[in-house]
């Protein structure tokens, strides 16, 4: 079974901005809000902003809710600057502008504010509207992390781990991991149970591992509940248990995890904890391999060549074996050229316009793998 090992997963938008006003409602309606807002209360007239943005007593609408955000930055509020950089950033209202994202951004962590920090940490990390730059990200992400944000400490851990404007250092990694992972930080546990699971800076503990897999696959991580599943497929630090395993591939698989599609396929194959069915496991690989996995786009192309599961069809093969040999897989390199000669050149044309059709889909949804 295959095992997601990706490390460094950087999260900008995670925030609950707003979430003050929310539990205010009780003591206090719109009305009292748009006064302290109209009087010039900053913290008013941001909470105004979200109320327009989210649509929360008052019907939605964006410029309204740029507007109140603006005045409440215009006086220093941490969170309108920090959600005016956001939306700059993703250009959510308005016209994604880098250059802006940054100086709101700047003006909120420069007053301490740890998701302003972080996210600024994150843009320098990425190169995001700024020249790439790690050592900035190191100094917001430390800025942030030392007031205890656990994305924060989750993203300098990330550095250490992976020696990123840092000399790689394992025990950096495990310090600040297990600073957001005890706070309750999904993908610092995930990241921690790789280091178990590798033995990389600690003693290669499988236990450990799947403990911290499962707070992380109970928070309904996707990456983490994918790893659960091999680990009670292998019986790696758990009793194997091919059920168990189907349950977790199956929570994974359902929020669209590419490993998890593929591992769930292949227990479908084997008639592994569940009853054999090759209709379902072309299903799966196929919502894996549109996602770019190279073993599920071979294993598609196979199944189609056989005829298992569905009716052969050795165009729709020929695509999978190329986008797969396109890949890296070698196996699939020696299959394209066999299955190329079974095809009329009109079939083989249009096979071959659909490898590039989905080679290019996959060329522009591939980047960073962020968790927003």
């Amino acid at each position: 079974m295959q095992l997601r090992s990706l490390k460094i997963i950087l999260s900008t938008f995670a925030i609950l901005l707003g979430l003050n006003i929310l539990l205010s409602f009780e003591d206090s309606g719109f009305q009292a809000i748009y006064d302290d807002a109209q009087s010039g209360d900053a913290q008013a007239q941001h909470n105004l902003g979200f109320m327009y943005a989210e649509g929360l007593s008052v019907r939605q609408d964006t410029a309204e809710a740029l507007k109140w955000y603006r005045r409440a930055a215009s006086q220093g509020n941490v969170e309108s600057q920090t959600t005016l950089g956001i939306r700059y950033e993703t250009g959510s209202g308005v016209p994604q502008d880098y250059a802006k994202a940054k100086e709101w951004y700047l003006r909120a962590a420069a007053q301490g504010y740890v998701v302003a920090q972080t996210n600024l940490g994150v843009m320098y990390d990425l190169g995001k509207g700024v020249q790439q730059d790690h050592k900035y990200a190191l100094k917001w992400y430390r800025r942030a992390a030392d007031q205890g944000y656990a994305m924060a400490q989750r993203n300098l851990g990330s550095m250490y781990d992976e020696g990123r404007g840092v000399p790689q250092n394992y025990v950096q990694a495990l310090k600040w991991y297990e600073l957001a992972a005890h706070q309750g930080e999904p993908i610092a546990q995930y990241n921690l149970s790789l280091m178990y699971d590798a033995g990389s800076g600690v003693p290669q503990d499988y236990a450990k591992a799947q403990n911290w897999l499962r707070f992380a696959a109970e928070q309904g991580y996707a990456m983490a509940q994918s790893n659960l599943g091999v680990m009670y497929a292998d019986g790696k630090g758990v009793t194997q248990s091919y059920a168990e395993a189907i349950k977790w591939y199956g929570l994974a698989a359902e929020q669209g995890e590419a490993i998890a599609q593929l591992n769930l396929a292949n227990m479908y194959v084997d008639g592994k904890g569940v009853p054999q069915d090759y209709a379902k496991a072309i299903e799966l690989y196929r919502l894996a391999a549109e996602q770019g996995e190279m073993t599920a786009q071979f294993n598609l192309g196979a199944m189609l060549a056989n005829g298992q599961g569905t009716q052969r069809d050795i165009t729709s093969a020929y695509v999978w074996f190329s986008i797969a040999r396109e890949n890296g897989n070698k196996k699939a390199a020696q299959l394209v050229s066999r299955l190329a000669k079974s095809l009329t050149p009109h079939d083989l044309s249009l096979a071959q316009r659909s490898v590039d059709e989905l080679i290019e889909k996959q060329k522009n949804t591939s980047g960073h793998n962020l968790a927003y």
